[in-house]
């Protein structure tokens, strides 16, 4: 197995100024800075992050604002996200670095692999454009090793892992015994660590682990040199660009239903992937916050183990449309999954994507509350307990369909009148205004509204 040396952990990966670049219109190499005012905090950074579970298209939204950006970051997780663009009949994927330019975090071999491949596609001077923490924990193949064999102990209570190495990454790191970035450059240091934690994994694993210490270390004598240009003090770094007023578009990579802290644990990623996790993970004023963007899709899916109360295996389940949904090939879904996750990270606007997914449906049901089935009393949030939200009662509003074709429209006025209702019961329920609808996979399928 390839080296796995995920940054998944508070990874810095910045990109200045222009995103998908192309040969003809060179990248922008050094960081643009607006006017810097020591007395006053201007509102310079937005964020971008993800609402419940799964796939949402919400490379998209990054590409689109990323224009106005100077610097785009991402500030945890790992290569356990994926992220697309289509720009000009290309698909750009991403799944380490920040979808403005890109998106994500550094795994070793799929870092340089993903650098590599988005140059063969056009993307110019990517290699001058990306910047990683020296405080990133690296996800190591060891990591990878363990995480199959935690889930094989874990049997029916597995959590449905990607099998990447987060959740073991993250485990080292609060373990204090994770290697950071600034520490693989160290060569005796980092070798003795490995050794040290390879150590420990072998007594408790025995012959069930796979994985060879010595070969990894190789691999690392190669990678050292690779990743000294990218490497930078993030405290630094970040500190003289929000002093400089520097435009900053901050991306996140996995969903709130998937937070550590807010999510349907213990069926949740390693990290947090809200608002607190942005914040800490990148060294954020939050003084300087102007907005905070949800990405949610018109109705709501889940990829691997966990809880999922609105899941629908009957006939919308099984519809054409939604086939190639989940990535694990088992379709799981709700036509939406309403509130979750705005009390935590206090949107001051949402995009709602792949409305044009639900173009065929006859009726349109949205999840609005979760009942008591003894006492009949509505639940105030999503239960923290998962025994009371598998006994849990499903409340739904029903809406008529549109049938017929949503795709590529690019007003509000457009959209069928029972497309436009959707969308106003959404955001009246919520409670925070719908700025941005997907109508398809083109960078140019989005409705502004305003």
């Amino acid at each position: 197995m390839a080296a796995s040396a995920s940054a998944s952990i508070e990874i810095l990966n910045l990109a200045n100024q222009r995103n998908l670049q192309t040969e003809s219109e060179p990248a922008m190499a050094t960081i643009i800075a607006t006017k810097a005012y020591d007395h006053l905090h201007i509102p310079t950074i937005s964020m971008r992050l993800l609402m419940i579970m799964a796939t949402r298209q919400k490379g998209k939204l990054t590409d689109i604002l990323a224009p106005e950006a100077q610097l785009c970051a991402r500030a945890a997780g790992g290569h356990n996200a994926g992220h697309s663009i289509v720009a000009n009949g290309v698909s750009y994927r991403f799944q380490l670095s920040p979808a403005a330019f890109w998106t994500g975090q550094p795994q070793l071999p799929s870092f340089f692999k993903e650098l590599g491949e988005l140059e063969q596609k056009g993307l110019s001077n990517v290699h001058d454009r990306i910047f990683i923490s020296d405080r990133v924990h690296i996800d190591l193949d060891l990591h990878v090793a363990v995480d199959g064999l935690e889930e094989v102990e874990l049997g029916d209570r597995k959590v449905g892992t990607t099998g990447r190495g987060i959740g073991p990454a993250y485990s080292t790191k609060a373990a204090r015994s994770g290697i950071r970035l600034a520490e693989v450059f160290n060569e005796e240091l980092f070798e003795s660590k490995l050794r040290r934690l390879a150590s420990g994994y072998q007594k408790r694993y025995g012959d069930l682990l796979k994985y060879d210490v010595e070969e990894e270390i190789n691999r690392f004598k190669t990678y050292r040199p690779k990743l000294r240009k990218y490497t930078v003090d993030a405290i630094a770094f970040m500190k003289e660009a929000q002093e400089k007023n520097t435009k900053i578009l901050c991306e996140g990579a996995n969903a709130l239903m998937l937070d550590l802290d807010w999510g349907s644990y213990p069926y949740v990623t390693s990290s947090s992937t809200g608002i607190g996790g942005m914040v800490t993970g990148l060294a954020l004023d939050i003084r300087k916050i102007g907005e905070v963007i949800g990405v949610v899709k018109a109705y709501t899916t889940r990829v691997g183990s966990g809880a999922f109360k609105t899941e629908d295996l009957g006939e919308y389940g099984s519809a054409k449309s939604f086939r190639n949904e989940a990535e694990n090939g088992v379709l799981q879904l709700a036509e939406d999954g309403a509130a979750a996750g705005l009390d935590v990270n206090h949107y001051t606007a949402l995009n709602l994507t792949k409305l044009d997914v639900l173009d065929t449906f006859p009726t349109i049901k949205i999840a609005i509350a979760y009942e008591d089935p003894e006492t009949g009393e509505k639940l105030d949030s999503y239960p923290a307990s998962l025994d009371v939200l598998d006994r849990a009662k499903v409340i739904y509003h029903e809406m008529p369909g549109w049938n017929q074709s949503t795709t590529n429209v690019k007003t509000f006025e457009e959209l069928p009148k029972e497309a436009q209702d959707y969308i106003l019961y959404i955001e009246e329920f919520v409670g925070v205004k719908i700025k941005w609808v997907g109508t398809g996979p083109d960078r140019e399928a989005m409705i502004t509204r305003f």
